[in-house]
């Protein structure tokens, strides 16, 4: 695999962002690669001017912002923007200059919601694009067990080895714990975050019981409420709402849980191969995470677009994608010959779906079920998926 990979998809959705809006918001989590993909973005600008908010002396040269962003032209990079949200109203008066002599590329590890005053400050002027980890289809289909095994950030998927990939990720949790996550207001003892974030790993893949967890880890459900919401802001955790409307049947409110990657999951819970992460009870919950992960970088959906679905009877559905009047299912299973069960069915009749795809482990290909359901492996995917997807 090459030591750069390209992403053009992302590239070219930053570029029309950037031709349409005065200022754009590439967001993501820490070293998942928006400083890369914006040094390959420069390339078309004659004049780029680049400024990274955790350099002292970048940050020196702000220390009178309004006269030296004024006064630029071209392409502005303000790099880790959230360390400076002063500068958001600043940006609205400098958008809204009539001969826009500037456009501003914000990078961020933190969703514009969580920096104060970033959303209303340029509403209407800002273009949000979120750069999510690698996909099966950006590193290769030979890359499979290791994108699961690693996680998709690039610098651990390119490791030389195992070994130096977790370490890699140990000391990304460990900037998170003492730096990243105080900066934004989650302020305890690093020793008792990481016990924090430990016990959501063990949480993967389940229905979320916020006053279970605030019991066992002896506080409230409003401060539970709010550390979620910050490691949710922050990239590292996705909760996948549960879908409800107006059916006979009861339905589980609740939305299930998922750590953003999986190999932040597996060096949380201490595993450190691919042997060992096939013999850890959390194998099918983590294979779970990787698989609606990748359907969703796959079909371009956003984020109020995904779903989980239960019944209190039992029937249960991972993965609803709803697209306007478009529902797609998908159901995740570690086997890899999985069989149809009267939980598919009842998804297939309560949700009205238009198709069900049953994601399981192997390189199969695509084999129809039922009508309407159809198995598939995760190389296959982006095939099977084809006349759904959103470039």
């Amino acid at each position: 695999m090459a030591n750069l990979i390209h992403r053009q998809q992302q590239l070219e959705q930053v570029g029309e962002g950037l031709r349409e809006f005065p200022v754009v918001a590439l967001v993501g989590a820490r070293q998942v690669g928006k400083t890369t993909l914006a040094k390959q973005l420069l390339a078309g600008w004659a004049t780029v001017h680049h400024f990274d908010l955790e350099d002292p002396d970048d940050e020196a040269r702000l220390s009178e912002a309004a006269f030296v962003l004024r006064s630029l032209h071209g392409l502005v990079v303000l790099d880790e923007v959230q360390r400076r949200p002063d500068l958001f109203p600043l940006l609205r008066v400098l958008a809204d200059r009539p001969d826009a002599p500037a456009r501003f590329l914000l990078l961020g590890s933190a969703a514009p919601a969580l920096i104060q005053g970033a959303s209303e400050s340029l509403a209407g002027r800002l273009a949000i694009c979120e750069l999510p980890g690698l996909s099966l289809e950006e590193v290769g289909v030979d890359q499979f067990d290791p994108l699961w095994h690693r996680g998709r950030y690039p610098r651990s998927v390119l490791a030389a080895s195992d070994r130096s990939s977790l370490r890699w990720r140990q000391e990304l949790i460990r900037a998170h714990l003492e730096r990243d996550l105080p900066q934004l207001g989650l302020r305890m003892p690093s020793a008792i975050l990481r016990r924090f974030w430990t016990m959501l790993a063990h949480y993967h893949g389940q229905f979320w019981n916020a006053s279970e967890f605030a019991r066992a880890f002896g506080i409230d459900q409003k401060t539970v409420g709010r550390y979620m919401d910050l490691l949710e802001g922050s990239f590292l955790l996705r909760r996948l709402p549960a879908w409800s409307e107006n059916v006979a049947k009861r339905q589980v409110k609740a939305p299930k849980v998922y750590l953003s990657d999986s190999g932040t999951l597996h060096a949380l819970l201490g595993i450190r191969s691919s042997d060992e992460l096939r013999a850890h009870p959390k194998c099918g919950a983590s294979w779970e995470g990787f698989a609606v992960q990748e359907t969703l970088q796959i079909l371009g959906a956003e984020r109020n677009e995904a779903f989980t679905w239960a019944l209190h009877t039992g029937a249960e559905l991972d993965l609803l994608v709803v697209r306007g009047r478009q529902r797609l299912g998908f159901e995740v299973k570690l086997s890899a010959s999985p069989r149809i069960t009267p939980s598919m069915y009842s998804a297939l009749e309560n949700l009205k779906l238009g198709h069900l795809f049953v994601l399981h482990h192997g390189n199969r290909e695509p084999t129809p079920l039922a009508e309407r359901i159809t198995t598939v492996t995760l190389p296959h995917l982006a095939g099977a998926l084809a006349p759904w997807r959103t470039e």
